[in-house]
């Protein structure tokens, strides 16, 4: 039999629709496999996290099916309470899939900790914007006498003389001694 006639007769079209046939159904059972295994259009929408406590958040979760997932403590935020959510990722109304896991950002319990400069023996004017630029506040400025008009002779928290290197937390506010130009 010739290849024209072979490519021409009853049993190979037959075998094609078969083979095509096949290919449909198989095409077919796995994309239902698919969607009852993947929960194909089912969604949780992802609550509103931001302000709750890390057990609360985690009850919360559980009863959605979805998982926490904590990471790295952002910056202090007083608005909110310590080691309490204030970001959370994917957003609150977002559509996930159940068992999806739920990044949370929580609110660490105070301000990181700074070093403080050696800022001793330098004009106010130089002292002020590298402190504020380090996240410090300075506070109440006192006078005492020394030839170095304006210059920075003690630096204070609390009432107590810290030295450079001292570590205080973020938004300290810190009092500065100043010469006052006289001897």
């Amino acid at each position: 039999m010739s290849l024209i006639k072979f490519l021409t007769s009853k049993v190979f079209f037959k075998q094609v629709a078969l083979a095509f046939v096949a290919v449909i159904v198989i095409c077919f059972l796995l994309l239902q496999w698919l969607k009852s295994t993947t929960n194909h259009g089912e969604f949780i929408v992802v609550p509103d996290l931001t302000g709750k406590s890390l057990e609360v958040a985690d009850i919360e979760l559980k009863d959605n099916d979805l998982r926490m997932e904590i990471q790295d403590s952002a910056n202090y935020n007083p608005k909110y309470p310590k080691y309490s959510v204030i970001e959370q990722y994917p957003l609150a109304g977002a559509k996930v899939k159940e068992d999806r896991k739920i990044q949370l950002i929580l609110n660490p319990s105070g301000y990181r900790k700074v070093a403080v400069p050696n800022i001793v023996r330098r004009t106010f004017r130089q002292a002020k914007p590298t402190l504020e630029a380090l996240g410090f506040v300075v506070g109440d400025i006192s006078y005492q006498d020394d030839i170095g008009k304006d210059e920075v002779l003690a630096v204070r928290y609390k009432g107590k003389p810290i030295k450079a290197g001292e570590k205080l937390p973020l938004k300290s506010t810190i009092d500065l001694v100043l010469g006052n130009g006289n001897r």
